[in-house]
């Protein structure tokens, strides 16, 4: 009996205690799950997923004694939580692991657009450089980075790397968020309006959609700056393309995308974007901090259960 179901672990991540116990199963992908025989899918007690792959409401029905979904990510808007909730299954998402990293990209990007890094490279490598000097880039201490998600682990460690840089913090006007030591804004074009940069680190919620529109980058202005480690889908893109082509802001920093993996051309074109794969929680440390947490939630639930 196998009361773990998982698919393929990311590289780097193993559950020594797990598959030593011989408890998991693993599925190449969640719509096979279904196709397995009912007699395996009963024995099912923990899902063990990503932020990527979720576990969606059909999913969730072709295991009829799952209790509890574990997901190695910070990202829950692939989980459907209300269906989960109502048959009384537990969910976990392993966000804690990246909070570091995430904030250390977001910081990265930050510093990245301010002194136009990417551009500086490219200068020293094809020869510019022996023609004159690079121009001067822009420097973040002073400056305020408005925070969406201030009061949350990533926003807050982004806040810490900020104040480390002696820029100034901002956020919405939220009870979460007093006492943080941040100026508070109504609403997110307030925020962007008093913001030198915005950086996005929330979840990519159905309410949230589209936040960031043409009113909001209007607001960022012409030396405004827009960093997103949240979700593709907190930006209209549309809209954010067209304030970048018409300089109505002077970057953005991108590490998510509501198109990923594919690039609209027009925005891969832009001299003054930059944009990553959605790497924010992409490393080897996070990987293996996540893994352990994980596999720990695992073994204590099924210490409670039987199996």
């Amino acid at each position: 009996m196998k009361p773990i179901l998982s698919f393929p672990p990311l590289a780097g991540m193993a559950y020594p205690k797990l598959e030593e116990a011989e408890w998991v199963r693993i599925v190449p992908a969640p719509e096979q799950v279904a196709s397995l025989p009912e007699s395996e899918r009963e024995t099912v007690r923990v899902l063990m997923t990503s932020a990527t792959r979720g576990c969606s409401a059909e999913l969730a029905a072709a295991l009829p004694n799952l209790g509890f979904v574990v997901s190695q990510g910070a990202g829950s808007d692939k989980i459907d939580i209300a269906a989960l909730e109502k048959r009384g299954v537990r969910v976990r998402c392993v966000g804690e692991a990246l909070t570091d990293d995430v904030a250390d990209l977001a910081m990265t990007l930050t510093i990245m657009l301010c002194r136009d890094l990417v551009r500086a490279d490219a200068f020293a490598r094809n020869g510019d450089w022996q023609n004159g000097r690079f121009e001067v880039g822009d420097s973040p201490v002073g400056m305020t980075v408005g925070i969406g998600g201030l009061s949350g682990r990533i926003g807050q460690a982004i806040a810490a790397r900020a104040s480390a840089s002696k820029m100034k913090i901002a956020g919405l006007k939220r009870s979460s968020n007093e006492g943080l030591g941040a100026t508070l804004y109504d609403g997110w074009e307030a925020l962007a309006e008093a913001s030198d940069i915005l950086v996005l680190a929330v979840p990519g919620t159905p309410d949230l959609k589209n936040i960031i529109g043409s009113k909001e980058l209007a607001a960022l202005g012409p030396k405004g700056r827009l960093i997103n480690v949240g979700r593709g889908n907190l930006v209209d893109t549309e809209a954010l393309i067209t304030a970048l082509e018409n300089k109505t802001i002077a970057g953005a920093a991108l590490d998510v995308l509501d198109s990923e993996p594919v690039i609209p051309p027009r925005l891969a074109a832009l001299p003054n974007v930059i944009l990553t794969p959605h790497i924010g929680g992409q490393t080897w440390g996070q990987r293996s901090r996540g893994a352990r947490i994980a596999e720990d939630e695992v073994l204590a639930f099924l210490a409670t259960t039987t199996h």
